[in-house]
């Protein structure tokens, strides 16, 4: 009986796959990463991965050599990140043919990412016809936002035709990190009210509420909110509109400007926060005022959640950053006691990010956690509820 489902993360130069056996709850069989899809690392010489589908066939071959995958009978599933969904994916889907055109569709709003994804889908559905295909959309985690969240002060029509309105991402994370963290509590994510921090090279907020996101920091597109490794956060428009008329700045530029040298990057000189700490604890201004930035923006968003939860059953800290960076934790929240989360420092530094810890102190309100994440497990797990129930059977815990 087939039990192993391949999962995807398709990009315009990489393809990272994890393979995973659903006896023994999910195990992982193996993992990789093929890169310098269609590059050549010698002017004179060819490509040594040409294109996606020789990356795939790549990919097979290494499955087949290590014995973890002998013939695609084994495959119950092959489950695909998809960044952008728009508002037409809740949740994770089976790959049809209107599946791939609603994909094709939402391109303009994530024209870096989108293209690559659904390449890797159209890939696998000609190696392997006859397994099913799952999307798994980062956007769908955020389609519980209600219209106050989501919407924009702009006019109507620039929602109702151009779609123009928050979606938010990292929902994949922000899904996984609601079930374990529910899971460690006992509790059913129906019962819970978290705010989470998925601090990576991008990173975002959520807040969530009953188990559902009801707010987040990116918007219509990865730039907004907090303060990213290369990317800007949230800032005024009339930045934008001032770079393009008054300097004559192209779109283009303006674009990588906001995306590639800002953030981090742009502030302190490097997007590597273990770089720019020990910067900062060697006393260089740059590096001391990246952090103090980055950190104010997460308090101004824990603040405002805080405000909008009502009640917070849990702070989360998660991603390269959350999970590994304990003064950055430790400075996020050595300004929130008044708030009820209170740190525990010796708790906090043994957090090493390989396992759940909880890092407050008995005297907070509500609980500090370090969550590793893991995106890949979790779509995983939707493939196999999708294909779980196109075979009207109940889907593997």
């Amino acid at each position: 009986m087939a039990s192993k489902i391949l999962v995807f993360n398709s990009g315009s130069s990489s393809l990272k796959y994890r393979l995973f056996d659903l006896e023994g709850g999910c195990r992982v069989l193996t993992s990789g990463l093929i890169e310098r899809i269609g590059e050549r690392l010698e002017e004179a010489k060819p490509p040594s991965v040409p294109d996606h589908r020789q990356a795939i066939a790549e990919l097979v071959r290494r499955l087949e050599a290590s014995g973890d995958l002998r013939d695609e009978s084994e495959l119950c599933a092959i489950g695909h990140r998809v960044v952008h969904g728009g508002e037409t994916f809740k949740t994770a889907v089976y790959v049809d043919e209107t599946v791939v055109e609603a994909i094709r569709a939402v391109i303009p709003l994530a024209p870096l990412h989108n293209p690559p994804n659904l390449l890797g889908i159209e890939v696998c559905r000609e190696q392997w016809p006859d397994v099913p295909q799952v999307a798994v959309f980062d956007t769908a985690f955020h389609q519980s936002m209600p219209p106050e969240a989501y919407r924009y002060a702009l006019p109507e029509e620039c929602y109702r035709t151009l779609r123009i309105r928050r979606y938010g991402f990292h929902g994949t994370s922000f899904a996984y990190l609601t079930r374990r963290v529910a899971e460690y509590l006992a509790r059913a994510p129906e019962s819970l009210n978290l705010i989470a921090l998925h601090l990576g090279n991008g990173a975002s907020a959520a807040a969530i509420r009953a188990g559902r996101s009801v707010d987040t920091s990116m918007g219509l597109t990865p730039l907004a909110g907090l303060m990213m490794g290369t990317r800007c956060g949230d800032l005024d428009p009339g930045a934008v509109l001032y770079l393009l008329e008054a300097q004559g700045q192209s779109a283009e530029k303006v674009a990588r400007l906001l995306n590639e040298d800002s953030g981090l990057k742009g502030v302190a000189g490097s997007n590597d926060m273990r770089d720019i700490v020990a910067r900062a604890e060697g006393g260089e201004g740059s590096a001391r005022l990246g952090i103090a930035m980055y950190v104010y923006r997460i308090r101004k968003y824990v603040g405002a959640y805080l405000a909008v939860l009502g009640r917070v059953d849990a702070l989360v800290f998660s991603g390269g950053i959350g999970e590994h960076a304990a003064i950055i934790r430790r400075e996020v929240c050595g300004g929130l006691e008044h708030l009820g989360f209170v740190l525990d420092e010796a708790a906090n530094i043994a957090a090493k990010g390989d396992q759940l810890a909880e890092i407050q102190s008995p005297s907070g309100a509500a609980k500090i956690l370090v969550v590793p994440t893991d995106e890949e497990l979790e779509i995983a797990r939707q493939a196999a509820r999708v294909v779980a129930e196109l075979a009207g059977e109940e889907a593997p815990p």
